[in-house]
């Protein structure tokens, strides 16, 4: 008994210091090795959930905006630079191509959307379609300068003059992954599932826009072509560059891919 209630007493004044006179708890040693063991179950516990793939139904709506909230709006190099905040033109704007039914989601084993890949079919123009600026539809200040780079890119690249047979085209708008399960190739799976819908709708050519150098990144190793680049330090407003985001993010890069 004796025994055991010196090793106790030794346990605990280890983690105790003199502080002014008094005798304090001294946690520094006990916390890390716990907070280390809570991230490795947390960690342990995501890498046992299975995902699953599926299309985006309109019922998912809210939870797709809370993703993107947590990620693509916070960390998409231009919303970050221009400290984009809350904007329900982006909202909207992430909103409008879910009715097309090619945007897919990542669901864990808890039902939780962990990931999502927004795509959209665009069509050919008639002659008698007038072309809607971007820019015109938003308010918000921020979030209409990036839709003037959106539209001056419009002016300057266009899909149907590279690919004049086609009548439409799929364009990939805005791919997010929760950050607790990047590394997963979640972004490589909803692609696969968005080139199967491709395939099996006769859609030949995948569009996507890269503002961010590791979302190009994921094109170069997926095979996509590049077929436009426009740098930041080139795209002037009144003479004056409006988009400086940080480095590695210097260019806005247009990339596609034929599908057979």
């Amino acid at each position: 008994m004796a025994v055991h209630l010196q090793n106790q007493i030794s346990l605990e004044t280890s983690f105790m210091r003199q502080d002014a006179g008094k005798i304090v708890m001294d946690l520094s040693e006990i916390y890390p090795p716990i907070q280390k063991l809570v991230n490795q179950m947390a960690s342990a516990s995501i890498k046992e959930q299975s995902i699953s793939y599926s299309v985006i139904a309109e019922n998912d709506v809210d939870a797709v905006i809370r993703l993107l909230k947590d990620t693509f709006f916070k960390d998409e190099p231009l919303n970050y630079y221009l400290q984009l905040g809350d904007c329900e033109d982006l909202e909207e704007y992430c909103k409008k191509s879910i009715p097309d039914a090619c945007s897919y989601k990542a669901v864990n084993s808890n039902g939780e959307i962990v990931g999502v890949y927004l795509n959209g079919i665009i069509r050919k123009p008639t002659e008698d379609d007038a072309a809607v600026p971007l820019a015109s539809k938003t308010s918000h200040e921020k979030f209409k300068i990036i839709m003037q780079l959106m539209d001056y890119i419009d002016t300057k690249f266009s899909i149907f003059d590279l690919y004049p047979d086609i009548d439409a085209f799929i364009d990939g708008k805005i791919l997010a992954v929760d950050p607790r399960y990047r590394g997963k190739n979640i972004a490589g799976r909803l692609t696969d599932y968005l080139i199967e819908f491709m395939k099996k709708n006769n859609y030949k050519i995948f569009h996507v826009l890269c503002t961010s150098h590791f979302s190009a990144r994921v094109c170069e190793k997926m095979d996509f072509k590049e077929v436009y680049r426009l740098p930041y330090d080139e795209y002037l407003v009144d003479g004056e560059q409006v988009l400086c985001p940080d480095q590695p993010h210097v260019a806005a890069r247009i990339f596609v891919k034929e599908i057979n």
